[in-house]
């Protein structure tokens, strides 16, 4: 009687064990399709974006803002690079305010989990390009995506391989059929990450995140975001209106897409430095590019 319940008992354990490993697989598939269709999304991308940041607080059970908040006009461009396109370039310029018009933002991120990724900020008041710090550890400091509540983090693609995954639930949410995917980050992540958990909720149709919160490295919930005015734009699925609530700052920032467009050929030399300095150049260029706007 006692092997045969071993037997059952490590019998169980087994497709205890197969189930959660199908889990993880599936969770993983997931998310790497997501990832796919966001780097398509992200190779020949312009969008021009209102940018609003304030602090916040609750009023009759909605979360407001109590200050006036700081609005900020930008454009941005990006391209994928090497052979699945998981290496990305993006800069960013700011149109308004006036007084802030020219400071621009270049990034580079790398598939490579051994290369960290890079940002350089020109601030055209003094004239000067800035490498910002990225570095590991305690030491790295997260990059603000012009004092926003957005970091170049939270930006990011390409780094579907350096977390485990795991379905949590499925189920509704929003009106929406999705599924709650969590993300552990793998010890080659860990140093190079301010959240120590995140979790997704997946649209099952159209492969897009509806919700994301992240947690720091004490556990403790760190920031909300929500993914709304989610439009298809030549066949893609894309979110037009993102809210991230910082828990801990109790600030929030919200970026609208004012005009998006895809596909544009975007020449190698314009993700360069000289893009943050050459006003003439760049504008040539990005006037160019305005026209695929629709």
């Amino acid at each position: 009687m006692l092997n045969t319940r071993k037997l059952i008992a490590a019998l169980t354990l087994g497709v205890v064990a197969a189930s959660a490993m199908a889990n993880d697989d599936k969770a993983q598939s997931i998310m790497k399709k997501m990832d796919a269709l966001q780097r398509e999304i992200a190779d020949g991308n312009l969008t021009r974006s209102q940018l609003s940041t304030c602090k916040f607080g609750q009023k009759n059970k909605q979360i407001t803002c109590v200050e006036t908040p700081r609005v900020k006009v930008l454009e941005s461009v990006s391209k994928q690079y090497g052979s699945e396109k998981k290496d990305s370039k993006g800069i960013s310029i700011l149109l308004e305010p006036a007084s802030e018009r020219g400071i621009g933002m270049l990034t580079y991120s790398y598939d490579d989990p051994d290369k960290d990724m890079e940002t350089w900020l020109y601030l055209s008041a003094l004239g000067k390009v800035k490498r910002m710090a990225s570095g590991t550890g305690e030491d790295r400091e997260p990059v603000s995506v012009f004092g926003s509540e957005f970091t170049t983090e939270d930006m990011e693609t390409g780094t579907v391989d350096e977390y485990t995954y795991k379905i949590l639930q499925e189920g509704p949410f929003g009106g929406r059929e999705v599924w709650v995917i969590e993300a552990i980050p793998k010890p080659i992540r860990a140093p190079k990450t301010d959240y120590s958990k995140l979790l997704y909720w997946v649209d099952k149709e159209r492969y897009t995140i509806l919700k994301a919160q992240t947690y720091d490295k004490r556990g403790k919930p760190f920031k909300q975001i929500a993914f709304a005015d989610i439009q298809q734009i030549e066949g893609h699925w894309i979110a037009r209106d993102i809210t991230l609530i910082n828990l801990q700052s109790q600030r929030l920032s919200n970026m609208k897409s004012e005009a998006i467009a895809l596909n544009v050929e975007v020449e190698d030399e314009f993700l360069t430095q000289r893009t943050l300095t050459d006003f003439a150049y760049r504008e040539k260029t990005l006037e160019a590019l305005r026209k695929h706007f629709k």
